[in-house]
């Protein structure tokens, strides 16, 4: 039987040196062609492409704005911090930024697609499609009738969703629901195209589209009972457990509830 030899302690410790001068070796020559690369002008950042969404920026003015934010080169550039930069500009929801070799950035832009004013009249706020409350230039909106929509801090989505939930009813009967609010209670409040303000009561969405239901679906009836088209609404008050009470323009009466038959 073959004995196994071992091998001497300082052949070893020979062998562990070598490979830990070649460890540290190959690690300063990386470093040395890492830091020499960082600084060659060949890698400097000479060109940024923007696709994507660009209909309220252009690509160009987007280069010249955001270019003179970026630092380091093609190796040494801080994506994250570029991407903060694109995202900086207005009405530019996410930016996708990422390296293209030897010298450029290559940047994939999404917009906010406005569908609301939010805060109280005047403010310049908007809501996007997503929920999310941004800052833009209010003359850049490109649809001409925006819906405002108010509510406590960090309820733009549920606030939107309810008008979505809502403004096909008011639709249907030739209406539209131009400003709808939460109310710090939780409460809801609306006001039509024709100036018409509705107190619609708190609860679930469920019970609130309910609700304003029940009141559209009687509305027809009890607005030709005085001889007046659903228009004619100045005020409704959908808060009543089994009614509601409205008041008409050009009606005088004490019979102001009408209750659900």
């Amino acid at each position: 039987m073959k004995e196994t030899l071992a091998m001497p302690v300082d052949v070893k410790l020979m062998n562990m040196t070598a490979s830990a001068l070649f460890v540290a070796f190959a690690l300063m020559v990386v470093a040395a062609v890492t830091g020499w690369a960082s600084r060659h002008p060949m890698f400097a950042i000479r060109g940024i492409s923007v696709s994507g969404e660009v209909t309220h920026n252009n690509a160009v003015t987007l280069r010249a704005n955001v270019a003179p934010r970026l630092n380091g080169t093609f190796f040494t550039m801080d994506l994250t911090r570029a991407r903060l930069a694109f995202e900086s500009v207005p009405w530019v929801r996410q930016a996708v930024v990422r390296r293209e070799f030897p010298n450029r950035l290559k940047v994939l832009l999404q917009e906010h697609q406005a569908v609301a004013y939010w805060g109280v009249e005047g403010e310049s706020r908007l809501v996007n499609s997503f929920g999310e409350v941004f800052e833009a230039n209010v003359g850049e909106v490109e649809q001409e009738a925006l819906p405002r929509l108010n509510g406590p801090d960090g309820q733009a989505a549920q606030v939107l969703f309810m008008y979505q939930t809502l403004q096909p009813l008011f639709e249907a009967m030739e209406m539209d629901l131009e400003h709808l609010e939460q109310t710090g209670h939780g409460g809801w409040r609306a006001r039509l195209d024709n100036g018409a303000a509705l107190e619609l009561g708190g609860g679930s969405t469920d019970e609130v589209l309910a609700r304003t239901q029940r009141f559209l679906k009687t509305l027809t009836q009890v607005t030709a009972h005085y001889g007046r088209q659903p228009d004619a609404l100045e005020t409704a008050d959908l808060r009543h457990e089994d009614g509601y009470a409205i008041r008409l323009r050009g009606v005088t009466t004490l019979a102001a509830e009408v209750q659900k038959k």
